[in-house]
């Protein structure tokens, strides 16, 4: 069990398999790209999946979602998901992408054993992802999103986030072209991830903002939290549902005291917040011979050690020295 001192159990597992990317995504990182981690640094496949077999079968993880960086470039994701999946007792898998590749690798990762993906897409107009992404693939997110829902990787969740002044108007659209194609979409606040530490708490769209925008136009039932559960998302049904939005308000509306996540970063390292400043090393223990045991010890004192919260409110918060796409967020 992984259990804190608040007495918070992880559950969820949060595994990053690179964290290259072939977006460059304004609120993640600059136009010219990061400097890549070198390929000795990262976790061979091998070992992504004696990581997530130890956390399985040692310390009650139940869920593992693949993140990035970008998973789809990871060469041997299919081989990771089918292995992972043969794992007793099973894991639900999932998978966090930009959906790029999607169209051409959904059907083989269901066969593998993966049970749905989250698909990142901040607008419906080609133009504005350009900006937002500095690339010009929009259509192929689109395409790669119908293909997951074909292959039965349901439901498809899209995530977006919403930044001011370029696609701050969209929620209403964006909500509409979802329910109408049977995905759940969830907006995520922009969080203080970036490469550039240029997050500004007063250029983020807040979650109230954006179910303002939302409730213009639908009517919207809270599942309320006793459905939540440990989830990030806060979940309204639209119309009457059956279908769902979410908002996962991480910054103003924090909801660290059910937080049941622990990550593992792409060379290793275990992440027990999302804005920790600290990681405590695996990989070292895991290629010097240490048991399975011995590495569980470790993550457990890992997350024995979260804090209470984020620190978002303290005036001192200093966002993580690492971005998003090396943390696997």
């Amino acid at each position: 069990m992984l259990i804190d001192t608040y007495g918070r159990v992880a559950t969820d597992l949060r595994v990053s398999l690179t964290d290259r990317c072939n977006l460059r995504c304004t609120y993640c990182m600059p136009e010219e790209g990061l400097q890549w981690l070198a390929k000795p640094d990262l976790l061979t496949d091998d070992e992504i999946v004696r990581m997530v077999r130890i956390a399985v079968t040692e310390l009650g993880v139940t869920d593992v979602r693949f993140t990035g960086g970008e998973p789809l470039l990871r060469p041997g994701l299919v081989g990771i998901v089918e292995r992972c999946a043969a794992l007793e007792p099973r894991p639900k898998l999932s998978l966090t992408t930009n959906g790029i590749g999607l169209r051409r690798t959904a059907a083989a990762l269901r066969a593998a054993g993966l049970d749905r993906v989250n698909v990142s897409l901040d607008t419906l107009r080609p133009e504005v992802f350009r900006t937002l992404t500095r690339r010009d693939r929009h259509a192929d997110v689109l395409a790669g999103m119908a293909a997951a829902a074909e292959a039965g990787l349901a439901p498809v969740k899209v995530n977006a986030v919403l930044m001011r002044g370029v696609n701050d108007d969209e929620a209403p659209e964006l909500l509409a072209w979802a329910v109408e194609r049977g995905y759940e979409l969830r907006f995520i606040e922009q969080m203080p991830l970036d490469a550039q530490h240029g997050w500004q708490r007063t250029d983020m769209v807040t979650a109230d903002e954006i179910l303002a925008a939302l409730h213009d136009r639908f009517t919207l039932t809270p599942e309320g939290e006793s459905v939540r559960g440990s989830a990030p998302a806060e979940r309204w049904l639209v119309d009457g549902g059956p279908a769902r939005v979410g908002v996962i308000g991480s910054v103003t509306r924090p909801f660290c005291h059910a937080c049941d996540r622990t990550r593992l970063t792409a060379d290793g390292q275990v992440r027990n917040c999302l804005f920790a400043r600290e990681e405590s090393d695996l990989r070292s223990a895991l290629r010097s011979g240490a048991s399975d045991a011995r590495i569980a010890e470790l993550w457990r004192a890992a997350m024995w050690g979260k804090k209470a919260g984020s620190g978002l409110d303290d005036p001192a918060f200093a966002q993580p020295e690492r971005p998003m796409s090396a943390i696997g967020g």
